[in-house]
């Protein structure tokens, strides 16, 4: 992780806080538009061979085309992965956070283009394909984030079936999978660009489990324990009270003759009551 803790020190104060509130903000304004007027969608997708001829728009204009349908289903999808993602964000950090995200943008664009080019090469228009490019398996790689970092955490399956997370991670993966072997190019290119940013983020960082639940959860309760020891004192004496905090000239010492350890602070060393059992 140490090329991220640089880019963290360099770049840190530029990292944007609540990002998935914006990119939900982002379908919004996709829903609006699909409302107001349908076809303008259709110059907002993210589509190489109309960006070589200057719509440069599109490089973040495809951000905002929102989910095919929007229901109840389509809410609770978009509240799930707004919990995942707001849940990464808080134990990550932002600018780990933001990394995962761009990252995972930046490749869906250069997947598009790398695709654009070997049609261009061997004679095959992928014109029109902007659609097959959005934000949906950029979502599904912010699920798979949250099962490497949460496999055991349990969620109701359609709010009845308690199974681990990390086991519908593994469906999630076989889907995906089966997906990219039937489809075609531009959609196994829209696949591998879109999760890329889990491979580069996670097998190329062997050290994320510094930023893991358990890791954190160790360091809290370390930090709870520290702040406790400092309100805790080495010396009291049995009459008075007074501690090593009251003065640093104070002394302590434990009688030999009382039974039971009292200790006694040099002001009342010598004129206590002895006590006895």
């Amino acid at each position: 992780m140490n090329w991220l803790n640089k880019l963290e020190r360099k770049f840190g104060k530029f990292a944007i806080t609540n990002l998935s509130i914006w990119l939900i903000g982002c379908y919004v304004i996709g829903y609006i538009l699909n409302f107001v007027a349908p076809n303008i969608l259709n110059y907002l997708t993210l589509e190489p061979a109309y960006i070589m001829q200057g719509q440069l728009w599109r490089l973040v204009t495809w951000l905002f085309i929102p989910p095919p349908s929007f229901g109840i289903f389509t809410f609770v999808m978009l509240f799930f992965y707004y919990s995942l993602g707001t849940t990464l964000e808080r134990n990550w950090g932002t600018f780990r956070y933001n990394v995962y995200i761009f990252s995972g943008i930046l490749f869906t664009i250069l997947g598009a283009f790398v695709l654009y080019i070997i049609g261009k090469i061997s004679g095959v228009t992928y014109v029109g394909m902007g659609g097959a490019f959005s934000t949906y398996y950029i979502n599904m790689s912010i699920f798979l984030a949250f099962a490497a970092s949460y496999p055991d955490m349990k969620v109701m399956l359609y709010f009845i079936i308690p199974l681990k997370i990390k086991w519908m991670a593994y469906f999630d993966v076989a889907y995906l999978a089966f997906v990219a072997i039937i489809s075609g190019w531009a959609n196994r290119v829209v696949i591998i660009a879109s999760v890329l940013n889990f491979v580069v983020f996670f097998l190329t960082t062997r050290n994320y489990q510094r930023i893991s639940p358990s890791e954190i959860k160790r360091k809290r309760t370390y930090r709870k324990k520290v702040e406790y020891s400092k309100g805790i004192t080495k010396h009291k004496c049995a009459i008075c009270g007074r501690t090593e905090e009251d003065g640093e000239h104070l002394e302590f010492r434990f009688c030999s003759k009382c039974e039971g350890n009292y200790e006694y602070c040099q002001d009342h060393l010598f004129t206590h009551e002895h006590k006895k059992r």
